[in-house]
């Protein structure tokens, strides 16, 4: 009965973060104006954060329609 839902959702962790930093970095020493760069960053991270769910969209609607198929109780 004390069993809680484990909360599985994707979180953007701080090493993330980091990464983000180092890239905006390097692209800033190379000589890319800083805004710029950091435009740049944050389009592909939405573009990969964007394609990322709309894979596992799909995923998740076939589990969640297998589901109740298998839960179902035979009488």
């Amino acid at each position: 009965m004390g069993y809680r839902r484990r909360d599985t959702r994707p979180r953007l962790a701080l090493w993330m973060l980091v990464a983000f930093g180092d890239a905006i970095l390097l692209l800033v020493s190379v000589g890319m104006p800083a805004l710029i760069a950091l435009l740049s960053v944050v389009i592909v991270a939405g573009f990969g954060v964007a394609a990322w769910r709309l894979t596992h969209r799909a995923a998740l609607a076939r589990e969640e329609a297998a589901v109740p198929v298998l839960s179902r109780r035979r009488a």
